[in-house]
């Protein structure tokens, strides 16, 4: 299968699942957590889910994103380099583990939430494994794979919850849902991947020693990333009660589980653009310039839509019990807009071999996160860490959009950025005018006008989307990136 075809299938179809397993079943899982827990007990879960974070953090090392450059390149030694990352990433998660009952010790929580840390602590290795199993799929351009693993992976989840709902099992077999459903995902992509390459864990420390000099300044971008992702709701649950941590995970949740697209579509593109960053300038330009259309175009009404249907999705997510999360979901939304185009500008940096310098942008960042949330926090709870969300996201856009234009005389333009605003506004004309109309009717009629101005307009072509994944297929049908 030509790589265009295989790129745009994957891109059709990772999209539909990642919509329902990412989006429709995982905010349903918010609806029976909350439902079942209320405002503090599900304040108790985000604080859980944090450390969760924290922890997957730690143990990233940054081996996922370099072990899917490495290897693609040409004569790579893929059960080698595959079989050293996985021995790698056994033993840092293994070494977490153990100090995870050290870290919580300074934290004054109650008994649940504590075993709540340590059960997310040994999910974490789960977590930290499939990052590095999923290269092996993505060099392939076969994340369509991965993608039906996980979402069978979160109905497993979805039918588990529902049952501890049902039986009234409490808290923690809840927590420990995360953990099976994890478990699942990489013992079955593990099985899967054996069909394309077959390795065992290497404990060779020469090689990781030079690996790590490779991955290490993407393993603390991800410490970074967590510092200024999750320190929120930390640092909501040291100043402020439980319930208040709930009301700001409600919104949270919702803007983290749209996230994916801008995450899938780096991830689909990265090996492409990586492949011509060295051959071929101009077509990197004009890849680059696309994803920068299709970014834009999909951002607009997801950041429109939820600010005007902010109240229908609360309450459809989580009830009238959590009416206070619809002015943080509104706030929360123009962070989900800056989060899309900071992927864009990381993915750039990754592919022209800038790790150190975005992470020195995103260190700095992330202290500007941490100091900004510690002021905002205590005075303003939940409100003050939306609002430093915003500008957080914010920051990392100016400064990772200048470093690609001062260091790779980059910066991304399109033809048709007024009609695409225009479709835009045009929607929100709609949505304003549809205040009072259900959610499906409001948003089905505003969606419809988005779309239907964007072809009357012609601001998006299908060969124009088409040409975004047009050549570079070889025999196997797999991207080689140039080093």
């Amino acid at each position: 299968m030509a790589i265009a075809r295989k790129l745009a299938y994957n891109v059709i179809f990772n999209s539909l699942l990642k919509v329902v397993s990412t989006v429709v079943l995982s905010l349903f899982l918010v609806r029976l957590i909350t439902g079942y827990l209320g405002q503090e007990g599900f304040g108790k879960y985000a604080t859980v889910l944090a450390f969760f974070s924290f922890f997957s953090a730690i143990g990233d090392l940054g081996l996922g994103q370099v072990t899917a450059r490495e290897i693609s390149k040409e004569g790579a030694h893929e059960r080698r380099i595959l079989g050293n990352v996985v021995g790698l990433r056994l033993v840092s998660s293994i070494l977490l583990i153990v100090m995870a009952p050290a870290i919580i010790f300074f934290f004054d929580y109650s008994l649940e939430v504590k075993w709540g840390i340590l059960i997310v602590a040994c999910a974490s290795l789960f977590s930290s494994l499939s990052f590095v199993m999923n290269s092996i799929f993505q060099k392939r351009i076969a994340m369509d794979r991965v993608a039906m693993v996980e979402f069978v992976g979160k109905l497993i989840q979805v039918g588990l919850i529902a049952l501890i709902v049902k039986f009234d099992l409490g808290f923690l077999p809840i927590v420990f849902s995360v953990l099976t459903a994890l478990a699942f995902n990489i013992i079955t992509v593990f099985i899967v991947s054996r069909k394309f390459v077959r390795f065992s864990p290497q404990f060779d420390f020469l090689f990781w020693k030079n690996f790590l000099k490779e991955s290490l300044p993407m393993g603390a971008t991800a410490i970074i990333t967590f510092a200024y992702f999750k320190t929120d709701t930390i640092l909501l649950s040291l100043f402020q009660p439980s319930a208040e941590v709930g009301i700001y995970n409600v919104a949270y949740k919702i803007i983290e589980n749209l996230v994916f697209f801008p995450a899938m579509l780096a991830g689909l593109i990265l090996p492409l653009l990586a492949r011509y960053f060295v051959s071929d300038k101009l077509k990197f330009r004009e890849i680059a310039n696309k994803t920068f259309k299709v970014f834009v175009i999909i951002v607009l009404p997801i950041v429109i839509g939820t600010v005007f249907l902010a109240k229908d999705i609360v309450y459809i997510i989580s009830g009238p019990e959590f009416s206070a999360s619809i002015p943080v979901l509104r706030i929360l939304a123009f962070s989900l807009a800056c989060i899309f185009f900071g992927h864009f500008f990381n993915m750039i940096l990754i592919v022209g071999h800038m790790q150190k310098k975005l992470m020195q942008v995103l260190l700095f960042v992330a202290a500007f996160n941490i100091t900004l949330n510690l002021f905002v926090v205590s005075r303003y709870s939940y409100f003050g860490a939306a609002t430093a969300a915003v500008l957080t996201e914010g920051l990392v856009v100016l400064l990772t959009g200048f470093l690609v234009y001062r260091n790779l005389h980059f910066f991304p333009r399109f033809i048709g950025a007024g009609r695409v605003i225009f479709s835009a506004v045009g929607m929100a004309i709609v949505l304003y005018f549809l205040s009072h109309a259900s959610f499906i009717i409001a948003g089905g009629v505003a969606s419809a006008v988005y779309v239907g101005l964007l072809w009357l307009t012609r601001a998006i072509s299908s060969d124009e989307v088409a040409s975004l994944f047009a050549k570079g297929d070889d025999e196997r049908g797999e991207i080689q990136v140039i080093p």
